[in-house]
């Protein structure tokens, strides 16, 4: 038996809650079974922390905390860390690393990798800056743009600006998953107009153009112990479908099919020639180099079968069920996590840059007084 002693966390304050909640409890069981200590850690969408009962199922969690959670206290601080709350004191949780399974909103966006960097554990899910790369789909695109690595073009929605290309356009949201608030319109106009009425859209949209021709391809890489890409997958859409929705990736294969996304409709390993495949490897580990992204990530591809032809659609560095349907092929899921985990745990601190808190601007600084003078606006 293992002495590693890791936490899932799942849940989050996101449109994605509930799937992130499968993810954990899949993955609690998964990193349960490989003999480690594993301590679930519900994020609920109020806020609050619980840690909670092992072997829980997706129905304990309908009306929140399922019973037999108990309350947990974040401290930041000089004896920062979890701590579960007793009747007469609380103690501190001991976590080697945590294993992220935060769809969407903060939880995935950097704000729990930043939280925990604070707390001093160690977690998966990247770190702030890579995650907060991989939410923003307009930086992602400029990323992808800048290092040379084929994407469509993608603009900010905006009132006053047309796009540089022609509709129809699909609309996203700028920030949020690959599949929820997504809309399809032929103007202009109307991206406008739903930008402004729909929940999904008002923090932020984004613009490129809709090829119905393009179909989705979706492979996965891992950081640790090395570099290294899954098979290739080809979702399958319903007939009727013009994009890849949010109930067919998660909804559509019936009971189970969002716990783990096997369900799903789907065509693995995907039928395209070798060349395909090769190019989304090769794509694949090229944006794990310019992203920075760690852990268990997975990349969305747009395909030309006609010109066979691949083109960066978008970045998930929490993936629904971690992608471990796509490794089943090549590394038990157990294996997979655990890698992932352990890559978290040893992964080094990044040093503090030469002359910081040698105090050499602060005793240069002389009087804040004098930094005031001419910021009291303009004299009349």
């Amino acid at each position: 038996m293992s002495d590693s002693r890791w936490a899932v966390v799942f849940g989050g304050p996101s449109p994605e809650h509930e799937i992130s909640i499968l993810t954990g409890l899949q993955a609690e069981r998964v990193l349960s079974g490989t003999g480690a200590q594993v301590t679930p850690l519900y994020w609920a969408a109020t806020g609050s922390w619980f840690v909670v009962p092992s072997g829980t199922e997706a129905k304990d969690y309908l009306e929140g905390p399922p019973p037999g959670a108990r309350p947990v206290e974040v401290r930041v601080g000089a004896d920062g860390g979890l701590f579960v709350k007793g009747r007469l004191r609380s103690e501190k949780l001991a976590i080697d690393a945590a294993l992220s399974c935060l769809h969407g909103g903060v939880g995935e966006g950097g704000g729990f990798a930043a939280l925990f960097a604070l707390l001093g554990i160690p977690a998966t899910g990247s770190s702030m800056y890579a995650s907060a790369l991989g939410m923003d789909k307009l930086a992602f695109g400029g990323v992808m743009t800048a290092a040379g690595i084929p994407t469509l073009p993608r603009v900010a929605l905006e009132d006053d600006v047309e796009p540089p290309f022609v509709g129809p356009y699909i609309v996203k949201p700028r920030f949020g998953g690959s599949s929820i608030g997504i809309e399809i319109v032929e103007d202009i106009a109307t991206a406008r107009a739903i930008g402004r009425s729909s929940a999904h859209l008002r923090g932020g949209a984004v613009v490129e153009p809709f090829r119905k021709d393009l179909i989705d391809l979706n492979i996965s890489f891992r950081t640790a112990p090395v570099l290294e890409v899954s098979d290739l997958e080809k979702p399958l859409r319903r007939p009727e479908g013009a994009v890849y929705s949010y109930d067919e990736k998660y909804l559509g294969g019936g009971a189970g099919a969002a716990a783990g996304l096997s369900s799903a409709p789907r065509e693995f390993p995907a039928v395209v020639p070798d060349a395909v495949t090769e190019r989304a490897g090769e794509l694949a580990r090229r944006v794990a180099a310019v992203t920075r992204l760690t852990g268990v990530v997975r990349v969305d591809f747009l395909y030309d079968e006609a010109a066979e032809e691949l083109v960066v659609n978008e970045v998930n560095s929490v993936p629904g069920a971690m992608s471990l349907y796509l490794w089943a092929p090549r590394r038990p899921a157990g294996q997979v996590l655990t890698d992932a985990l352990v890559e978290a745990r040893d992964a080094r601190a990044t040093s503090a840059p030469s002359g910081f808190g040698s105090g050499a601007a602060l005793r240069a600084a002389g009087g804040i007084a004098g930094k005031l003078v001419g910021l009291d606006g303009p004299r009349l």
